[in-house]
């Protein structure tokens, strides 16, 4: 061979380097770009619009539950018919309950959904109140002693906003205005982050906040001691929150592929286990049995073998090492599979999820 052809030779072979080199990077440069276009969509929103129910219902509306914060008896909102000159819908949301009681503070919460980012449009009307006239939303709530408030005062004339962590209440921000009883007013309210807005009739009022101390939760509506107010035309622009349970659910699944079934239980309001996170999604909310109790109720851990499968129920522990959930694992069979080599397999799946998992709350 020539020196013409050896050179000849190792120019081809660079050429269809440096051309194969050219391609893959084409290929890393496109998905790149594509990742970066994906993550440029908007993120789809959803508006949750709030119907109390049928007209004469008097009842607290479906998927609310009555709670208070402070001293006495849950309030009674009822969903009424009223005469709604400035409002478009004629069911109200209505707390019909009065206790004279300064530290009495009667909330309706809506129980099927938990917000982080949010925006929240509503308008009410006080109607009554010898002690106090107010009314308020409550939000990214907890419990009766973690939540935050933005409430109006028709006696006081101003709007303030609070925040309640571990049972105690901050100082009051807000600023005066005027407001008058028996008249619509809007409320709204924005959460992004830890940064907090709000509204008042279309004009901005407490200028913006920023607080740290609850990222998500649920909302519902508020007043305090014998007040007598409405709520009515109430909406919630948000983005759906996946649930923390099912986001362990899918990044198990990538790392265990071959597993037959993957479920997560929690305890339900009636102490029963219900699956709230499932590799098969039509299964969630399906009553578990006896060894999901077991498993949350004492820790137990229980096996089971089918015909071609195995499974494995083992409780899921928050960060004190109480269980606080049970997961099913259901895993192929094969010959000679004693139950030591099943729970070989079982136990890094859990204790995976486990790591990751503080307290009950996150789970939800």
């Amino acid at each position: 061979m020539s020196n013409a052809e050896v050179v000849a030779g190792v120019a081809w072979r660079i050429s269809l380097s440096l051309g194969c080199n050219f391609v893959r990077l084409a290929g890393m440069l496109s998905r790149v770009i594509v990742f970066l276009w994906l993550l440029s969509l908007p993120v789809r929103g959803v508006e949750l619009v709030f119907n109390f129910g049928e007209a004469g219902a008097e009842q607290t509306p479906a998927g609310f539950t009555n709670v208070v914060a402070g001293e006495g008896k849950p309030g009674l909102w009822l969903a009424r018919t009223y005469e709604t000159t400035g409002a478009t819908n004629s069911v109200l949301l209505t707390q019909t309950r009065r206790n004279v009681k300064d530290e009495h503070f009667p909330m309706c919460i809506y129980e099927r959904e938990k917000f982080d980012d949010f925006i929240l449009t509503t308008k009410f009307k006080i109607v009554d109140g010898l002690v106090e006239q107010m009314a308020g939303i409550v939000f990214r709530f907890q419990d009766e002693k973690n939540f935050y408030v933005i409430r109006a005062s028709a006696l006081g004339k101003n709007l303030r906003f609070y925040k309640v962590v571990a049972g105690i209440r901050s100082q009051p921000i807000g600023v005066s205005l005027e407001m008058k009883i028996g008249e619509w007013h809007e409320l709204k309210i924005e959460c992004r982050g830890n940064k907090i807005r709000s509204w008042f009739n279309g004009r901005e009022a407490i200028p913006e906040l920023t607080d740290t101390s609850l990222a998500c939760g649920k909302m519902g509506f508020w007043t305090k001691s014998d007040s007598v107010c409405c709520f009515t035309d109430t909406r919630i622009d948000y983005t759906p929150r996946e649930a923390f349970a099912a986001v362990l659910i899918r990044d198990c699944l990538k790392i265990n592929p071959r597993l037959v079934g993957l479920k997560i239980y929690l305890n339900d309001e009636k102490g029963e286990p219900r699956i709230i996170a499932s590799k098969d999604s039509s299964e969630i909310g399906s009553l578990g049995g006896e060894s999901e109790r077991g498993a949350i109720a004492g820790g137990h851990v229980f096996y089971g073998r089918d015909k071609d499968t195995v499974s494995v129920v083992q409780p899921l522990r928050d960060r004190n090492g109480e269980p606080i959930a049970a997961v099913r694992m259901v895993m192929k069979s094969y010959p000679g599979q004693i139950e030591q080599s099943v729970l070989q397999r079982a136990n890094p799946i859990v204790k995976g999820m486990q790591y990751r998992v503080h307290s009950l709350g996150e789970l939800r």
